[in-house]
């Protein structure tokens, strides 16, 4: 029985790999988290009615020395400093970070007292670590933030060495300026909150303005949901001439002109509304041309709905063939639901940084995961490294877009691959093939050639299929 070409030795960990360790061969590609598919050896090869079949790969265990390799670079110093909890607003998505990174959630306990007011205790020791707190601020947004503040505070006072607060949805963040005369600006009041309880950094995800990071006296990451999407838009079948990206507000206009241009460089349509009070939007006119189109509308976030569902109503007038709603948080005040599950969209596509209770589902809805996204910025400013150039500015299209570069493991292997840039490059050739050769191919064809799942900001090696010529049946002929 033939065993596959290639060994342990190749293949290098992940943390290894951060840490700019020097290894006898080039590092082939990154251990997957243990919440991913797993890279594991083919099964020996079986026959039916004298055809071989295809070997699958086993999904419940890594491979022992993949395990043994794993278990190593945990044990590097910079590892064990670090110290993720979750906050009870959103504990799947924490669970869902933890895992991407290979790590566990860290032991607390929050509870309520008879009075409502929250108690903190970390059950394990954070001295000198790097404590990530994930924690968003969605509503009940008063509770959740307070409870972000304690446990900063329990964090400081056990010691830890950095506290960063993963904040997925910064509550507040909408008054980050003065409409009126006398009003409050309390995004800066919470911002100067989080300094104060001990936060040394801030990790957020499409704030609703940018200027809202200059509130912080502490550094801010600021990442962003909308590349999620964008990935999950490119798996569907939607002709780029047919494809139009609206804007529900005029505010929205630059994310809305990013988000095109990701899509092929697709036309722009903006909606035209005017306030007359908070939550109240009404739509007034639309600018550029939606007749016959699949119109996709782009914002930061959903609330009351009014305005994606106004807009939604006026593109129907305007001729659009199907109204998508894409959206970074959802969060969904009444009457929302009804809003966006009374047949005006095809798919309302969100993430996951506010939690979705189970009664607001509904047909249209499609909710992707930032987890990957959060987890690889959380390792990024871990290691010291550039989270910026990993993860370019979707408002700004800046950012490093550089293919990344994969070598294959086997001559004519076929890779399952989960992207992290714009393009890829895959390195590969039949087994005959004296010399390796580069195909430089886009996102939309790999996915067709290469078995491709689009899967958020990330690539791993998920399935590993061997050509047909490398199969022999019992009797050494081909099959």
């Amino acid at each position: 029985m033939a065993s596959l070409p290639f060994s342990s030795s190749a293949l290098v960990s992940r943390s290894s790999l951060r840490r700019g360790t020097s290894h006898s061969v080039e590092p082939c590609f990154r251990i997957p988290a243990r919440s991913g598919v797993r890279c594991n050896l083919v099964e020996p090869l079986k026959f039916n009615n004298g055809k071989p079949c295809i070997p699958v790969l086993n999904d419940q265990t890594m491979s022992s020395f993949l395990t043994s390799r794993y278990a190593e670079s945990l044990t590097n110093k910079n590892d064990t400093r670090l110290r993720i909890f979750s906050g009870t607003a959103n504990p799947s998505l924490s669970q869902e970070i933890a895992c991407y990174m290979g790590l566990e959630l860290g032991k607390i306990k929050i509870k309520r007292f008879a009075d409502g007011e929250i108690y903190v205790q970390l059950q394990e020791s954070v001295r000198g670590c790097d404590v990530y707190l994930v924690q968003p601020t969605c509503p009940p947004a008063n509770e959740n933030l307070m409870e972000l503040l304690i446990m900063i505070d329990a964090c400081r006072r056990a010691s830890a060495k950095n506290i960063t607060a993963v904040i997925p949805y910064f509550g507040y963040a909408r008054a980050d300026r003065k409409t009126q005369g006398r009003e409050s600006i309390a995004a800066k009041l919470v911002a100067n909150l989080i300094t104060e309880a001990g936060a040394n950094r801030v990790l957020a995800c499409d704030l609703h303005s940018g200027q809202s990071m200059g509130y912080f006296d502490i550094p801010v990451d600021h990442v962003y949901g909308q590349p999620v999407i964008l990935d999950y838009l490119a798996s569907k079948t939607i002709c780029s001439d047919d494809l139009v990206v609206v804007s529900p507000d005029v505010g929205g206009v630059a994310r809305a002109r990013a988000f095109a241009k990701k899509l092929s460089d697709a036309p722009l349509a903006i909606v035209d509304k005017r306030r007359h009070g908070h939550n109240v939007a009404e739509v007034m006119n639309l600018i550029g041309d939606v007749k016959g189109k699949v119109a996709v509308m782009v914002d930061d976030m959903i609330d009351t709905a009014g305005t994606i569902a106004k807009g939604a109503e006026l593109l129907h007038q305007e001729g659009a063939r199907e109204v998508y709603a894409c959206t970074t948080h959802a969060v969904f005040s009444p009457p929302a639901i009804e809003r966006l599950s009374s047949g005006l969209f095809q798919e309302v596509i969100i993430t996951n940084t506010i939690p979705v209770m189970e009664q607001n589902y509904f047909p249209q809805l499609t909710v992707l995961s930032v987890a990957n996204l959060l987890g690889e910025t959380i390792w990024r400013v871990h290691d010291d490294c550039s989270s910026y150039s990993s993860f370019p500015n979707i408002q700004t299209g800046e950012g490093d877009h550089t293919r990344a570069r994969i070598p294959a493991l086997l001559w004519g292997t076929r890779l399952g691959l989960r992207l992290r840039s714009e393009r890829i490059e895959i390195e590969g050739g039949a087994p005959n093939t004296p010399d390796m050769h580069h195909q430089q191919i886009k996102r939309s064809q790999i996915r067709g050639i290469y078995n491709v799942q689009l899967v958020g900001m990330d690539y791993e090696i998920c399935q590993l299929l061997l050509p047909e010529n490398l199969y022999r049946d019992e009797n050494g002929g081909q099959p």
